[in-house]
């Protein structure tokens, strides 16, 4: 009988997703030669090899692949089981794996998590840094919790509550004198310099969205894979590109050569949401997380007609269990002016 662990399949799946065993190790906290070793082991078990080894790079063979879409579903059910086993417990304790997006991140994560730590001293959180669609597909396979990202999602096995509302200003090189009197309406054909990230980040079609009476061909598209690169390139003079107002805010431009004006009305803006997969059993949780950053954003807007703690009583009744005591507090400790 062939016995495979479940940390083997574990192993296995990272290593599908990113093609390297260095990178596989580090996302599943192991050293390379570990990972090797169970990868190897399994592949013994199996009587197959699952990978095609070369210098530079792995790829998965025809078994691996057709194995794949199955070790995802029972990594998924092992994970469900997990959370419904801590349902017991106080709310929002435990491991929880949240994905968000790189053009969030970095402002949004400084303050809001010692109030999430300080809020639920129980809760071991994992961020995953990804593009949407990395992130919407490890939630539905059950890698992730649950992620922050930009709406829409448009991926109908998902909830989602809103956490704020983000606008979108420009930032232009402080010396260009082709800004001196904002706002800068969309069809400015100042903007055909404008600066984009690589496909797959959604500020990319954000971007050209708000753009869209610019042709999308002038537009300079350096490829740019972080926002930080890009306020870089806009300092010295070599164009201009969006900015959230999160980051304007977080103070996270990096020269005085640069200079951020506001587009014509109705300004631009995008709406921040917190998604999960819709039959998850940490629905509740999610929500009160959701909510509690929605607090710290001053929005309020995470799905305000409900309670997150009556979330959590309403589940534990309709399951015949005890609801978990203590699950949000009453004030916020810290605010993060975002909206």
């Amino acid at each position: 009988m062939i016995s495979l662990t479940v940390r083997q399949m574990i192993y296995f799946q990272a290593l599908c997703d990113t093609l390297h065993f260095g990178r596989a190790a580090e996302m599943v906290g192991v050293t390379q030669p570990a990972l090797s070793a169970q990868v190897a082991e399994m592949e013994e078990r199996l009587g197959c090899r699952l990978f095609e080894r070369g210098a530079r790079a792995v790829r998965p063979t025809e078994e691996a692949r057709a194995m794949k879409p199955r070790v995802d579903r029972i990594l998924s059910d092992i994970r469900d089981l997990e959370a419904m086993a801590r349902r017991g417990r106080a709310a929002l304790a435990g491991r929880f794996r949240l994905g968000i997006i790189p053009t969030v991140a970095p402002y949004l994560l400084p303050a809001a998590l010692p109030v999430i730590k300080a809020r639920f001293p129980d809760l071991e959180l994992e961020i995953r840094e990804s593009v949407t669609a990395t992130l919407v597909d490890e939630t539905l396979t059950g890698r992730l919790d649950g992620f922050i990202a930009a709406e829409p999602l448009d991926q109908a096995r998902l909830a989602s509550a809103n956490l704020f509302r983000d606008r979108f200003l420009l930032a232009v090189p402080a010396a260009d004198p082709a800004f001196d009197h904002p706002p800068v309406p969309p069809e400015s054909p100042e903007l055909e310099r404008l600066m984009l990230l690589e496909e797959g980040h959604c500020m990319r079609e954000q971007a050209l969205a708000v753009c869209g009476a610019v042709k999308p061909a002038a537009m300079a598209s350096y490829g740019a894979t972080s926002l930080t690169t890009l306020l870089q390139m806009v300092s010295h003079g070599l164009g201009v590109t969006l900015v959230p107002e999160i980051a304007v805010k977080a103070g996270a431009l990096p020269a005085a050569d640069l200079k951020i004006v506001p587009f014509a009305e109705p300004q631009p803006t995008r709406t921040i949401c917190l998604a999960w997969r819709g039959n998850s059993p940490r629905q509740a949780e999610c929500r009160m997380l959701a909510a509690l950053l929605a607090d710290l954003s001053g929005s309020g807007d995470a799905d305000r007609k409900h309670d997150p703690q009556n979330e959590v009583r309403e589940e534990a009744q309709r399951e015949g269990r005890p609801a978990p005591a203590n699950a949000i507090g009453r004030d916020v400790d810290k605010r993060m002016d975002v909206a």
